[in-house]
């Protein structure tokens, strides 16, 4: 934006300087809100094409993606830097274990329960108690639909050893992968 020259100040009574200021705040404030708009847009144009991302042409997709996140990169920046603040860094990028997000909370969810082989102890024989679980999902497709498979573990320790007993977990096709075999197998052969 180029800013126009200003008229003497000292010229000017308060009527006009009131008015000059209000002129100049409404144009920051359309430059402004024309910003936010963009960023808004990429956005959303972004998460479209993530949701496309696994057709055809995903390789140009990918690229229109990258592309994409770069403007609104520099959007954001540029944004901040007209504001005078500093860009705050995400926790997520300040850890290095990943996010993942939780699946889907409307489709269907089926519980498989994996109990340890015995009811004892494998070191005394005491009795176990279950003081927790571990629980694991993973995304099954049924044709023309998915489904949630929770894989439960019931925690056990024994009442005499304070050992901690727990069945394995499942093998799972892809390791700390969420598709489950049908999934894996339907994307493959989907995919041309």
């Amino acid at each position: 934006m180029v800013a126009a020259a200003l008229p003497d100040l000292d010229a000017l009574d308060i009527a006009a300087l009131k008015a000059l200021v209000l002129q100049q705040h409404e144009q920051h404030l359309q430059a402004f809100l024309s910003q936010t708009q963009q960023i808004e847009h990429l956005k959303l144009v972004i998460e479209k094409l993530r949701r496309m991302i696994f057709g055809a042409k995903s390789e140009k997709t990918a690229r229109q993606i990258e592309q994409l996140e770069l403007k609104l990169e520099e959007l954001e920046t540029a944004q901040a830097a007209d504001a005078g603040t500093e860009l705050p860094v995400p926790e997520a990028e300040l850890k290095s274990k990943p996010f993942r997000r939780p699946l889907p909370e409307h489709l269907p969810r089926e519980v498989v329960t994996h109990l340890p082989e015995s009811d004892s102890c494998p070191d005394c024989g005491g009795i176990l108690r279950q003081f927790g679980e571990d629980v694991a999902e993973q995304l099954e497709r049924i044709p023309a639909t998915f489904k949630v498979i929770r894989h439960v573990r019931p925690k056990f320790a024994c009442a005499n050893c304070e050992r901690v007993v727990e069945a394995p977990a499942p093998v799972r096709p892809i390791e700390r992968g969420l598709a489950g075999p049908g999934l894996l197998a339907h994307v493959l052969v989907s995919k041309q």
